[in-house]
């Protein structure tokens, strides 16, 4: 309102030619909530030796959506200078029921070992106390065939740049599938030690070393291929993400 010696007259009413005039070029903003961003993560990028072969390994993660709704890709595996050894890539839906976490839904397939399977996968991935970034995933394929993974790591703050990274994850599998040297039961595990320095958040070199076990039906599939069941490997690798 404005005052006057008469009294009081209103202001005129703001007209959409006044915001264009003390706004030019504005356009209009999208809310920030409804963008699409994109992430693309090599947590494992490596090479390891020992054991009886040495090999290059690799761990990926990368997803394209919002705060809410996400399209999740994983991809992992293991390779010599002669063939692929173990390859895999889910392809999964993600939504965001809680802060930190996220349910996941869709297939993996399998392109080594020989014969490839095709699963349908259903989990949650997430940051839990403690900043304990955790996935667990369950598989169903043909036949009922069924497998479920549980993956965790934490990042531990040596220096603002210097860190150290344990990891674990779990393998198991529902029932025994001889073409592929897989018992039931707890089938694998991997633990890892990574002290890795970020040059760049993006970019970080890193050392460590890796723990792999076989059990029960898998490692009696390994020793009569004339496989270890057990070994130790130490690594070099690069970590980035953009």
């Amino acid at each position: 309102i404005q005052a006057t010696q008469h009294g009081v007259t209103p202001i005129p009413p703001l007209t959409e030619e006044d915001r264009a005039a003390a706004f030019p070029g504005l356009g209009g903003h999208p809310a920030h909530d409804k963008k699409v961003f994109s992430f693309v993560l090599f947590d494992q990028l490596e090479w390891r030796t020992g054991g009886e072969t040495e090999t290059v390994n690799w761990d990926m993660t990368g997803w394209i959506g919002g705060d809410v709704h996400r399209l999740w890709f994983r991809t992992e595996g293991e390779t010599d200078e002669k063939r692929l050894h173990e390859g895999e890539a889910d392809l999964l839906y993600g939504r965001a029921f809680s802060r930190w976490w996220d349910f996941v839904a869709g297939v993996r397939q399998d392109i080594r070992p020989d014969p490839a399977r095709t699963w349908a996968a259903i989990g949650i991935q997430g940051l839990a106390p403690h900043f304990f970034e955790v996935r667990a995933t369950a598989y169903v394929g043909a036949s009922w065939q069924t497998q479920a993974r549980f993956e965790a790591e934490y990042e531990m703050l040596i220096t603002n740049r210097l860190i150290l990274q344990p990891r674990v994850e779990f393998n198991l599998s529902g029932k025994s599938d001889p073409e592929r040297s897989i018992g039931s039961g707890l089938t694998s595990a991997e633990e890892g030690l990574r002290l890795r320095y970020e040059f760049r958040r993006e970019f970080a070199p890193y050392v460590g070393i890796t723990w792999n076990q076989k059990f029960g039906g898998t490692a009696d599939f390994a020793r009569a291929e004339g496989e270890a069941t057990r070994v130790t490997r130490f690594t070099v690798g690069i970590r980035a993400w953009f």
